[in-house]
């Protein structure tokens, strides 16, 4: 596993390869218990597998990452994908109709609720960062891995007519796994707020998102996983329903921008352009469920 890991490193994204390993230790325990080789496996095992997660409360979105994870990691290793054998295939067919092939949808934050999280964010340090980070996610429909991998070194401010403007490199993606890069621009008030964010930092390079810790003291890193807890916190100081505060996640914003273009009238392919999808699906998934009302 741990050779596997070493070969993948740099070709998947970290979270990617924190699922994989993640979900394949847990294979490799339920083969040890029922004395089985995990690699490679035996398909009847994998359909049992599938059997004992359908079972366990797992969502058919996780068990079929779980399945894909294990298949990806035969592969690797030049072994047959057992998620191509007949039993396995029926199972997760049966697992599909158990559970259903939807997962749960995150929450959107629109523009009504952004500014009603703006206006919950203090004038310290902490405050300054949260509405950088709540203006530059909704602008640009960023996913949280790609939030905090955006670096001071990429902002581009250009003048025109006196007015100065924004536009901030995005390196890499999930569609751009080749690090082509794409420019991102922001509105005139994303650009106020990241500026004065980044002459609170102070440094000229290195991520622009970072932590807060104590006595509002800024650190060098913020993980992909603070995002959605930082957009709860936020939430929750706004005076939101918790009910609402529950289903926020990392990619509210991304919904909830997509939500606002739907309504304004843009097109598909302006809305997949501009949060950089490419599967249709994934977009009609976003949208369909549009609801204002915290």
């Amino acid at each position: 596993m741990a050779k596997t890991v070493l070969k993948i490193d740099g070709a998947y994204s970290a979270s990617t390869i924190r699922a994989y390993r993640a979900d394949f230790i847990d294979f490799i325990t339920y083969c040890s218990l029922h004395n089985q080789t995990a690699l490679p496996v035996d398909p009847l095992i994998l359909a049992d597998y599938i059997v004992m997660l359908a079972n366990g409360g797992r969502t058919s979105a996780s068990i079929r990452r779980a399945i894909t994870g294990i298949a990806t990691i035969h592969k690797l290793n030049r072994f047959d994908d057992p998620s191509k054998d007949p039993d396995v295939t029926l199972e997760m067919r049966r697992m599909h109709r158990k559970l259903g092939r939807a997962s749960e949808q995150a929450q959107g934050i629109n523009q009504d609720v952004l500014e009603q999280m703006l206006s919950a964010t203090d004038a310290d340090n902490m405050g300054i960062r949260d509405r950088a980070l709540l203006l530059v996610a909704y602008d640009t429909l960023c996913r949280r891995s790609e939030l905090v991998s955006l670096q001071i070194q990429d902002v581009k401010i250009t003048i025109k007519n006196s007015i100065e403007s924004t536009t901030i490199l995005l390196r890499k993606s999930k569609t751009d796994q080749d690090s082509t890069g794409k420019w991102l621009h922001v509105s005139q008030r994303a650009h106020l707020a990241l500026k004065e964010w980044i002459a609170k930092i102070g440094d000229q390079e290195g991520q622009i998102f970072r932590g807060i810790g104590k006595s509002q003291k800024i650190s060098s890193h913020l993980g992909g996983g603070q995002i959605n807890r930082i957009f709860k916190r936020i939430a929750r100081k706004a005076g939101l329903d918790e009910s609402f505060v529950a289903r926020i996640s990392g990619h509210s914003m991304r919904v909830g921008h997509a939500q606002d273009l739907v309504v304004s009238g843009a097109s598909f392919p302006i809305i997949m352009s501009m949060g950089r999808w490419s599967k249709t699906d994934t977009v009609m998934r976003y949208v369909e469920h549009i609801n204002y009302l915290p």
